[in-house]
């Protein structure tokens, strides 16, 4: 006897769960590298306009552990798209939500940015530039 879930058509209207899943990955994955790249860059700006000879002499290990635990938490963060992306993939719009899901990466790695410049702008640089 099938279960509910293995009677439900799995064409490209009603995709399994695994190719939903797999569809996230092969989608979000990729450009997680250009999304880490976006807030290393956020980082490195920031730096620069402070200036480096005033960051270096101050750069000590829990500075350095704080900017790791944002990456982190950014990373984190990212994943959250999956919460998003499957459930839409698997509803009755996932042809609009195929055709629309890059405007959500864009704007989360926008959004990742202006976090990423304000924890630098307001919080990390002030303490390691005192």
């Amino acid at each position: 006897m099938k279960t509910p879930a293995q009677q439900l058509p799995s064409g490209p209207l009603h995709p399994s769960m695994h190719d939903a899943l797999s569809d996230a990955i092969r989608f979000w994955e990729p450009r997680r590298i250009i999304y880490n790249a976006a807030l290393a860059a956020v980082v490195l700006v920031s730096v620069t306009i402070t200036g480096w000879t005033r960051v270096h002499g101050s750069l000590t290990f829990e500075n350095l552990l704080a900017i790791l635990v944002l990456a982190v938490l950014a990373n984190a963060c990212y994943c959250t798209a999956y919460c998003v992306d499957i459930p839409a993939q698997l509803s009755a719009y996932r042809g609009v939500w195929v055709r629309v899901r890059p405007l959500l990466w864009l704007f989360g790695s926008l959004f990742g940015m202006a976090l990423a410049w304000y924890w630098m702008a307001d919080e990390i640089l002030p303490a390691i530039a005192r």
